[in-house]
Order: structure tokens, then sequence, then C-alpha cells
């Protein structure tokens, strides 16, 4: 195959911080492991409406949609909260979402065992988790019409509507079976069918999938509602966890605080393939643009770091060089390296983001 393309587009915030770090993979990867990709850079959100009026340019959503994989830093922060709606700067990673059609969204929850302390959980809840919430990104409540808000009589009515197809249903399933396939075997779907129609037929239609075609899988049904509690409870009894759009980003905000912190979390959001067999991808840090330290050399890359490891594995075909990755993440963390973020006791002194990501590279060159 030619040589694999990567948009990265850091956007606002610490994106552009953490992005550089990654930068570091990149290179030590072609230096050290002879993997090269096609790098190319571009603007996305505040970053693009400064400088295009928009938060995504038409001609960055051409790339987006030309290349292997996208690498998003993070949009949004306070200088743009009082724009248009439909110019904010989430609306270029919407605009991604939506054109690319990433109708599967990847959300890793693992607890690397020195972080295990840092969880709102007991440790022997939340030490050795490793589960994966895999949502529907494209259909559901945030998109089906009619939505708005609306006057009835003598009051206004906000409406949004609940809907999903056959088909939408059935290749979000597909993509949770195949992950676990790859895992430990088991899906958990959640919805809500004791009360919500369209819960009816998320649980039919998901039934019918796996019946048809990875029978060879595991498969449980729960209510998100006590989904939700059984994650808080005994999150260990997960493996895989397909769920829609609106319960997909509750749950997965849920199990995010399980792990410790925010920022060593990762997601990849993943599309139908393309011609070369690769799926469309977008992969991005779950933490933000945390404007509230921008700039002091306080971010924490390793969630950017673990989302490029995501690439390498889902859009690549590059597993091993992602579990190198993040065993350089776990290692760099069992040695106690800490940014700000990950501090515990007074008088601990945290490593800069620069300082964290050469520690990673250091332990990526102790790999070899």
């Amino acid at each position: 195959m030619s040589t694999p393309s990567l948009l990265i587009l850091p956007g606002d915030g610490i994106g552009p911080e953490v992005m550089v770090e990654v930068r570091k993979i990149i290179d030590w990867l072609s230096n050290h492991r002879g993997i090269s990709f096609e790098v190319s850079e571009d603007l996305v959100g505040g970053a693009a409406y400064d400088a295009h009026g928009v938060a995504l340019h038409d001609a960055t959503m051409a790339k987006a949609q030309s290349v292997d994989a996208v690498l998003l830093g993070a949009v949004g922060g306070p200088k743009y909260d009082n724009l248009d709606f439909s110019v904010k700067p989430e609306r270029g990673l919407l605009r991604l979402r939506k054109e690319m059609d990433l109708f599967a969204n990847l959300r890793p929850a693992q607890c690397f065992d020195a972080l295990a302390d840092f969880s709102s959980l007991k440790r022997d809840l939340v030490a050795g988790l490793d589960i994966m919430i895999v949502r529907e990104l494209t259909s559901g409540s945030y998109f089906g019409e009619p939505r708005g808000i609306f006057k009835e009589g003598n009051e206004r009515v906000g409406i949004n509507t609940h809907r999903y197809t056959e088909s939408e249903i059935a290749r979000v399933a597909r993509a949770a079976f195949e992950l676990a396939q790859r895992r430990s075997n088991r899906v958990c779907s959640m919805e809500k069918a004791n009360v919500m129609e369209a819960g009816v037929l998320w649980r039919d239609v998901v039934s019918e999938v796996h019946q048809a075609e990875y029978s060879d899988v595991e498969l449980s049904h729960m209510y998100a509602d006590n989904g939700a509690m059984q994650l808080v409870r005994a999150p260990k009894q997960f493996d895989v966890i397909l769920t829609d759009n609106l319960f997909g980003d509750i749950l997965s905000d849920c199990a995010a605080m399980l792990t410790g912190s925010l920022g060593m979390l990762p997601s990849a959001s993943l599309g139908s393939p393309m011609d070369n067999g690769r799926p469309k991808a977008l992969y991005e840090p779950v933490h933000g643009s945390a404007p509230d330290i921008t700039g002091q050399g306080k971010a924490n890359p390793s969630a950017c770091v673990l989302s490029f490891a995501m690439a390498l594995r889902y859009s690549f075909n590059m597993g091993k060089e992602a579990t190198r990755i993040e065993n350089a993440v776990e290692g760099v963390l069992a040695d106690g390296v800490r940014t700000a973020d990950l501090l515990q006791a007074d008088g601990e002194q945290p490593v800069t983001t620069s300082e964290m990501g050469n520690a990673i590279v250091a332990r990526l060159t102790a790999s070899l």
C-alpha cells in the first residue's frame, strides 16, 4: 500500500500543545521503526473561524474525506461563546462526524494500575478495568426530525425526535460485535426497550444481527439506567457496551470518571470502509480544549498520544506499534511521572506537557 495519510487538526485551547507531543511519536516511528506517514495539518474550530469565518473550511472538509485518518486535538473556548450557533467551534467537529458518516464512536475506559487510586471508586473495583463503549454517533435524539423550540398556545415547547432505522442500528451493532471478537467476545447492548419504541427496535435488530452473523459472541441486554448503575457498582463485568447516541453520551462520560482522569482518555469515531479497505476515521482525546490551562505547559498529552495509538490499531492495522505506545504510557505512569492533573499529594512536582511527551518517547526507545 502507499504511505498512509494522516490529517492533523490541532484546533483550539490545549489542542496544539498536546499535538506537538504526538508529532514526537510520529517522528520516533519514522526514525526507529521505519514507519512513515504522509502528514498534513489544517484548522478546525475557533482557529478556523478566526481564519475563515467558519468552524471548518470546505477545503479542509474535502481533505478529511480524502485521507486515511484524521487526528483532532480539541475545539472551543470562551472566546467563541457568543457566536451564532451555526459557526460555533463545535460545529466543525459535528460537520466532520456527519459528512464523514462516522457512525461508531469508540470510547475505551481503561484504568492503568498506577492511576487506580485516582478513581472515584475503590481500587479493587477499577484496577485492571478495560471496557469499550461503542456509541452510535450520527442518528438518534441529536439528529432526528422534527426538532426545535416551538410555540404551543401560551408556552414554548422543546422537541427532539429519537429516531433510528434498522440499517443504522445494524451497522453499529456489527462494529460492536467485530470489536468484541478482538477482545473478550462479550457485548452488552443498552437501551430503554421498556418505555421507548426505538429501544424495542434497537433490541430486536441487535438480536437479529447477532443471531445471523455473530452467534459466537456472547450477547446480553440491559436497560440503560441500570447500565449506569452497574458501571459504578461493578464495572469490570463489562467488555464491550453497545448503545445509542444519547445514552452513549451519558454512559461514556460516566465510564470516563472510573479511570481517574479525563487527561488519559482517547476516542475513535469510525465509518464505512473506503476503497482501500480502511474505515473513514477521526481520532480525538476526550478532555476538550481546557482553556483554563492553555499555554501553561500543564496539559496531559497522554490522551492524544493514546488516540494516535488507536489510529495505528484501527486505521493502519499496526496493532503491535499501538500496544508499544500504550505500554510506554503505562510505563511512564508506573515510574511516577505525572502532569498536573495526576498529582495527589502536596509537594509533588508535575512535569510539563513537553516533559511528559519526552518521557513517553524515552520509554519507547527503551522498549527496542
